[in-house]
C-alpha cells in the first residue's frame, strides 16, 4: 500500500506541498493521520503548513475548510487563491525552490539534522533537504 500522504514534491496548479496539506487535512479530519504527524501549526514551530497558508495569504482555518468542503485539489487551491493571494508564475518559482531546497545550506540545516537523527537517517549524506527525509521515511525514494 502506498503511504497515505503524497510526496511534498507532489504539485497541485505547479505548487509544491499543496498535495501533501490536502492530504494531512483530510486524514486528521477521519481520525487517520499517522501518528507522529502533525497538521496546522505547533506553536513557536514555523511548519510547512504554517509557511504554505502565509504564502497565499490565507488562513490555516479556510484552508481547512475549503478542503473538507470538497472537490479537486485544483478546486480547493482555486477557493483558497481567490479569498487570499494568488502568487504570480515568479513568486511560485521562489516558493517551490525555497520549499524543495529547505534545510540545505540554510537556517533550517539544525532542524533537518536532529530530524534525520531522530529518524535514524543520520547516516544518508544523500538526504539534504526535508522534503528528501520525508520521501524515505515514508518509502519513497529521494
Amino acid at each position: 500500500m502506498d503511504f497515505p500522504i503524497r510526496s511534498p514534491y507532489d504539485k497541485v496548479s505547479g505548487i509544491v506541498l499543496v498535495a501533501r496539506l490536502i492530504d494531512k487535512v483530510r486524514l486528521h479530519s477521519a481520525g487517520r493521520l499517522p501518528e507522529g504527524y502533525h497538521v496546522g501549526f505547533i506553536p513557536g514551530n514555523r511548519t510547512f503548513d504554517d509557511r504554505f497558508c502565509r504564502f497565499i495569504n490565507v488562513s490555516f482555518e479556510l484552508f481547512t475548510a475549503s478542503v473538507l468542503t470538497g472537490g479537486s485539489d485544483e478546486e480547493i487551491l482555486e477557493r483558497c487563491l481567490a479569498q487570499g493571494r494568488r502568487p504570480d508564475a515568479e513568486q511560485v518559482e521562489v516558493w517551490n525552490t525555497f520549499m524543495m531546497k529547505r534545510g540545505w545550506r540554510d537556517s533550517g540545516t539544525p532542524s533537518l539534522i536532529r530530524s534525520k537523527a531522530e529518524s535514524g537517517l543520520a547516516h544518508r549524506d544523500d538526504l539534504i533537504t526535508f522534503f528528501d527525509v520525508m520521501d524515505v521515511e515514508e518509502g519513497r525514494r529521494p
